[in-house]
């Protein structure tokens, strides 16, 4: 046989064989996307430990935290939970989500909330359902509750010469409308749900925290606390962080201090289903960080977004700690 021809041939094989090795690699990458998909994201350690949680920043309506608790109290080798809180609250539908979520966890699991720098409206909602609260002496607690926004823009309407009608079964039907000043009868109806809903707040204070409901209510006012004012109203049961959660926990439910204190989280996908997702998922394989690719956050706050009642310190945007 030629040289030329067992040369050639070598090549080829060579080729063939690096092309072979980089399918491989690019199945096994894909393999592991499909499993993270399967399993919802979430990162789950096998031996025992303690579950850390993390809710911070705004409250949306379906946060992810209420189902990495749920999962945590279906877990085995899940022996405590300590739910961090750095959170100035958001949409009250949330925080009911978390509170009922720590609740039902806490039937199977001891809970210890930590508020580490801020835990207002509706995160210190959520914190109320932990068998423990344990809040720094500088956080910013309380801010107790609740609050309907909107915006109505018919002067504007006027100036720019444009129109609005609208054919509905009942007056009070699709009330606020920001096309047009609300009647005082739709000022009331809003009242009134503002009304329930805080009541129902400030009963979950006074439940949790055995505080006459006189007391709660005005604690209630809206007003903001340190972690030091809020131990000294009851509004939480100790000052301090993390460590004293573990301590509170081995002293009153058994569980050894030295137990490893492990992260719960939700992973991201690989690959989202928009093509924006998409991108974002490309750079982070790549190793690229969040400057690499836009940014998918509306420049809107959260807040705004949100159609229906809140529970959060409206301060959130200017003043907060930096973690």
């Amino acid at each position: 046989m030629d040289a030329e021809v067992i040369l050639d041939r070598r090549r080829l094989r060579r080729k063939t064989t690096f092309w072979r090795i980089i399918a491989f690699v690019l199945g096994i990458v894909a393999l592991l996307a499909m499993l993270a998909a399967v399993s919802g994201g979430s990162l789950i350690p096998k031996r025992d430990h303690v579950a850390r949680i993390t809710v911070d920043g705004f409250i949306a309506t379906r946060p992810q935290a209420a189902d990495l608790i749920r999962k945590a109290s279906k877990s085995s080798s899940v022996k405590a939970i300590v739910l961090r809180i750095n959170s100035p609250g958001g949409a009250a539908s949330g925080g009911e989500l978390l509170y009922r979520s720590v609740v039902e966890a806490g039937e199977k699991k001891p809970i210890v909330a930590v508020i580490d720098g801020l835990g207002t409206s509706a995160a210190y909602m959520t914190a109320l359902g932990a068998d423990h609260i344990v809040a720094r002496e500088s956080a910013i607690t309380g801010s107790i509750g609740v609050i309907f926004q909107f915006g109505h823009f018919e002067t504007l309407l006027e100036k720019i010469g444009a129109k609005y009608e609208e054919v509905k079964s009942a007056p009070l039907k699709g009330q606020p409308s920001p096309f047009g000043e609300p009647s005082q009868a739709a000022l009331n109806m809003l009242q009134d749900v503002v009304d329930d809903t805080y009541k129902w707040f400030v009963g979950l204070v006074v439940q949790h925290r055995g505080i006459a409901e006189a007391k709660a209510f005005d604690l209630a006012d809206g007003s903001i606390f340190t972690g030091r004012q809020a131990f000294e109203e009851k509004l939480v049961d100790e000052l301090g962080g993390e460590q004293q959660a573990l301590v509170w926990l081995n002293e009153n439910h058994e569980i050894p201090e030295d137990l490893p204190v492990s992260d719960w989280k939700r992973r991201d996908r690989v690959f989202g289903t928009r093509p924006s997702s998409a991108v974002a998922g490309l750079a982070r394989f790549l190793g690229l960080g969040p400057d690499a690719y836009p940014a998918r956050e509306s420049v809107v706050p959260k807040r705004l977004t949100v159609d229906g009642l809140l529970s959060v310190w409206q301060a959130s945007d200017v003043v907060g700690p930096s973690r």
